[in-house]
């Protein structure tokens, strides 16, 4: 199971100070088995801007490609542009059957108004405590749901099927 949280900041660069220190959580393994991380920035027009500052290490092609589903869901950004056929169109209603439903997705759009910014992140593991703890002098609002192991082998093989 790999849990998602999104923290919502009210300035992009309160996001990336949060950024930095969740890498610093990931090599003090409080955070365990990160799958993706990045800064999601919304401009004064309204677009939003995905940043993933450092390449994360170890991530498969089809992790990559999860990671960036669940960005392009949660952000609607058009990570796949015009390839977003019926095959991606079934991918996401898998994904809205799990815990990244509409609920979850209208919350992290009312976290991203213009000029506000959020760290997004994807982990196996988390000590739920020492995150906290570590994260507090940063502030935002966190939002959290999981993915079942299930959930997640049914959307890399369909993405294996699509990729």
């Amino acid at each position: 199971m790999s849990e998602l949280i999104v923290i919502g900041f009210d300035s992009p660069v309160r996001a990336r100070a949060a950024y930095d220190q969740a890498r610093t959580l990931q090599a003090d393994f409080i955070i365990g088995g990160l799958r993706g991380m990045a800064v999601v920035t919304v401009n004064a027009e309204g677009k939003t801007h995905v940043e993933t500052p450092q390449k994360i290490v170890g991530m498969g092609a089809v992790s990559g490609a999860l990671w960036g589903m669940l960005i392009g869901l949660l952000f609607f950004v058009p990570f796949f542009g015009a390839a977003l056929g019926g095959a991606m169109g079934a991918l996401f209603g898998k994904l809205a059957k799990s815990g990244i439903n509409d609920t979850f997705r209208s919350q992290v759009q009312d976290l991203l108004q213009p000029g506000k910014a959020a760290v997004v992140l994807m982990a196996e593991k988390i000590t739920e405590d020492k995150f906290a703890e570590r994260m507090a002098p940063y502030g935002g609002q966190l939002l959290k749901t999981s993915l079942s192991e299930a959930d997640e082998k049914e959307l890399a093989h369909d993405l294996g099927e699509t990729g």
